[in-house]
């Protein structure tokens, strides 16, 4: 496995949720709330199998709500500042606390939140979490702070719009929310909201009265910045601001819990000065930790990757292009351009095509279809080894154009509402509800993932063919987009086709490309790791490779330098197989293995009407067991595991597949089947998407041969 860093974002506010009642402007009451709970360990297992490395959980840190929770001492939030019937996940309320809407038990919150941590961990994913730096509620106050910690603003001096002791900033007049209010339907028990002097906004308006698309909920934190100076902005940083200090002893609060890297809200609104003086004070303590920053002015990348971030969004570049792309309103090769802006720092860049601010690919906003972006899906996660985002629910095709109430139809999930959206209530409660389309987009977005982070040439070098195909009639630069990856013996060779028609192509591979990579001139076996077609091909520098693609989809070609012509070609296989009688058979084996401790079954005749396979077990199963096994099929089964394929050669197998069973004949390039994360082994055969095809596992009888200790079992399977 490479270092490749995968992203699935999740809200756990709305990822949990299964109530359908999505009434607009629901209350929790009315339209439920997701839990940490939610995120229990098949839940995580399926995340991760899906090839994610990272989970971000957004909206931990407690906010501002409309939901009362002063039965358990949490202040309430005046609903005039409150955005949404939830509230924003970004308008902070307590740094050190946890969202209480996400908690079983309210009390037991932050135990909750310590417990989902470890639940992550012990699957083998690493944990985000949001830092909002920039701004908090207006309403802050910390109930949770830890003893002899002072509160944000609780030494200001109210008389003074800007000092370095000053947490805030200060206007001379009193709030004025009437250009927030006007048309509002906000029904408030409490009286008109009142804060004297008004504090300036979130968004750097520093006036009382801030207007309805201002971020008017908030209030901007003081890093000794004096944005409102006679001379034009000045900056004060020694002595150090107390700002500094009680934003760098909330990071390692929170580091201390055990996370492993901090999303960092609008982190370019907050000076450089300090993110230099807080990721080094960070790192010294938990040099593990990351940080991924959201920085929107490319000309501020490298000045915040020297101030210690790891990571930071592409988005007013390759997301911008990427867009443009898929819609149809710029050319392919537009992408070239994009990733020459930032090579220097090309390993800090962090791609993606949705989050909680943009809409959502398959909206009437962006694409309407989310097949249209499995070519930027290609691109994002295979052409670099920086970091790849998904969105959850990107994977089914989450359209959100759901009408929920503050947010209202703008293409995008809302972060203000109580919501279950549809499509990530189908897929985790019963994938069965999801539809073909669905079902089929989740499983591209698998193989992908998986060959981003599987794939050793993921790790390697890059090599862009769009230079000299640009004069090429038998490609078109405006649809389609190709580049090679390599690392020692190992090539990936991916072509994408953006265009909405099925194309045949004929690519340019230049001699500069043989040279720089050091790959020979021969004839080789390729095997495409989307589709399983090998084929042989004649490598020539300056020659042409020919291709055909599916709309809306790609090519990605693997071959090995070292093999010869036929090394990856696989074995041809003429068994007619039962494809949901032999995925049976896979999880059958795994299964009786970890219920007994013996070997896979070499002894199986699988069938459509009745299979039997055969167990050298050390005891006769008890009918109890036999029950067991016929039910434990069945759950493994209704989990409804993705089934996936890697294809590696001979010296690079993964750890725990045993080669011993194949044939003498058996092609040095192997295909690894793969179920969820529950079995993995090397197979040619015929198998379903997901378990949930394969239908009711039913025992038809058994028999045990007290000599040889064998267990056959009789089973059929009913789709």
């Amino acid at each position: 496995m490479n270092k490749k860093i995968t992203i699935y974002q999740v809200l756990p506010r709305l990822f949990g949720n299964r109530n359908t009642t999505r009434k607009e402007n629901g209350t929790i009451e009315e339209n439920g709330c997701g839990k940490f709970h939610n995120f229990d360990e098949p839940t995580l297992n399926r995340i991760h199998a899906m090839g994610f490395t990272h989970i971000w959980y957004t909206g931990v840190i407690r906010h501002a709500t409309t939901t009362d929770y002063s039965r358990y001492g949490i202040p309430r939030q005046h609903a005039e500042i409150v955005k949404g019937k939830a509230g924003s996940a970004y308008a902070i309320t307590d740094y050190y606390d946890v969202d209480p809407d996400l908690a079983v038990v309210v009390k037991n919150r932050m135990q909750e939140w310590e417990q989902l941590i470890e639940r992550t961990h012990k699957v083998g994913m690493k944990v985000i979490m949001d830092f909002v730096p920039n701004h908090v509620a207006r309403e802050y106050h910390s109930i949770c702070k830890p003893a002899g910690t002072h509160d944000l603003g609780e030494f200001d001096n109210t008389d003074m719009q800007f000092s370095t002791s000053n947490n805030f900033y200060y206007c001379k007049e009193h709030l004025d929310l009437g250009n927030v209010l006007q048309g509002n339907t906000i029904i408030s028990n409490d009286g008109a909201y009142v804060e004297s002097p008004a504090r300036a906004t979130g968004n750097d308006q520093f006036s009382s009265k801030p207007q309805r698309n201002d971020w008017y909920e908030t209030i901007k934190l003081n890093y000794g910045v004096d944005y409102c100076d006679t001379n034009g902005r000045s900056y004060h940083f020694s002595p150090i601001p107390d700002t500094w200090k009680k934003m760098l002893d909330i990071l390692l609060f929170w580091a201390e819990k055990g996370i492993d890297a901090f999303r960092c809200d609008m982190a370019e609104m907050v000076p450089d000065a300090f993110w230099t003086y807080a990721t080094k004070a960070v790192k010294e303590q938990y040099p593990h930790i990351i940080f991924i920053g959201e920085v929107y002015d490319p000309n501020q990348y490298r000045t915040y990757i020297a101030a210690g971030f790891d990571f930071l969004y592409d988005k007013v570049g390759m997301y911008d292009a990427l867009r443009g792309i898929i819609r149809g309103e710029q050319s392919a090769s537009n992408i070239t351009y994009q990733w020459q802006q930032t090579d220097d720092i090309k390993e800090h860049m962090l791609y993606f095509l949705e989050n909680h601010d943009e809409q959502r690919i398959a909206s009437d906003f962006f694409a309407r279809k989310a097949q249209k972006a499995i070519p930027a899906v290609m691109f994002s996660a295979l052409f670099r080894n920086n970091p790849f985002m998904v969105y959850s629910g990107q994977e089914f095709g989450e359209r959100g154009m759901d009408k929920e109430g503050y947010s209202g139809i703008d293409g995008r999930t809302t972060i203000f509402d109580y919501w279950a959206p549809d499509t990530l209530s189908r897929a985790y409660s019963d994938r069965q509800l999801l539809t073909p389309a669905e079902r089929q987009l989740a499983i591209q977005y698998l193989n992908i993932l998986n060959i981003a982070t599987r794939e050793k040439a993921i790790d390697g070098e890059t090599f862009d063919l769009m230079y000299v195909n640009n004069n090429n009639p038998d490609f078109d630069t405006y649809h389609q987009y190709a580049f090679i990856r390599k690392k020692d013996n190992e090539v990936l060779f991916v072509v994408v086709n953006f265009s909405d028609e099925p194309v045949n192509i004929k690519v340019n591979i230049p001699e500069h490309a043989f040279d720089f990579l050091e790959i020979p001139e021969k004839r080789i076996s390729v095997t495409d790791l989307i589709s399983g077609e090998s084929a042989v091909v004649e490598l020539q520098k300056d020659k042409q490779w020919p291709i055909n693609i599916d709309a809306n989809n790609g090519r990605i070609y693997k071959f090995n330098i070292n093999m010869d012509d036929n090394a990856f070609l696989l074995n041809e296989h003429h068994k007619d197989e039962f494809p949901p009688a032999h995925t049976a058979e896979h999880l059958l084996n795994q299964l009786m293995s970890r219920m007994f401790g013996c070997s896979r079954s070499n002894n199986a005749h699988i069938e459509r009407k009745k299979s039997k396979i055969s167990y050298i077990l050390d005891h006769k199963p008890s009918r109890q067991e036999e029950k067991t096994i016929e039910r434990e099929m069945n759950r493994l089964i209704e989990e409804d595991m993705e089934v996936s394929y890697d294809f590696v050669d001979r010296n690079n197998i993964p750890e725990g597949i045993s080669l011993d069973r194949l044939p003498d004949d058996a092609s040095e390039m192997l295909r690894i089947v793969r179920i969820g994360n529950y079995d993995i082994c090397p197979c040619i055969g015929k198998h379903v998407r997901s378990t949930g095809q394969i239908g009711r596992f039913e025992m038809l009888g058994t028999n045990w041969d007290e000599q040889s200790h064998s267990f056959r079992i009789r089973f059929k399977v009913i789709p």
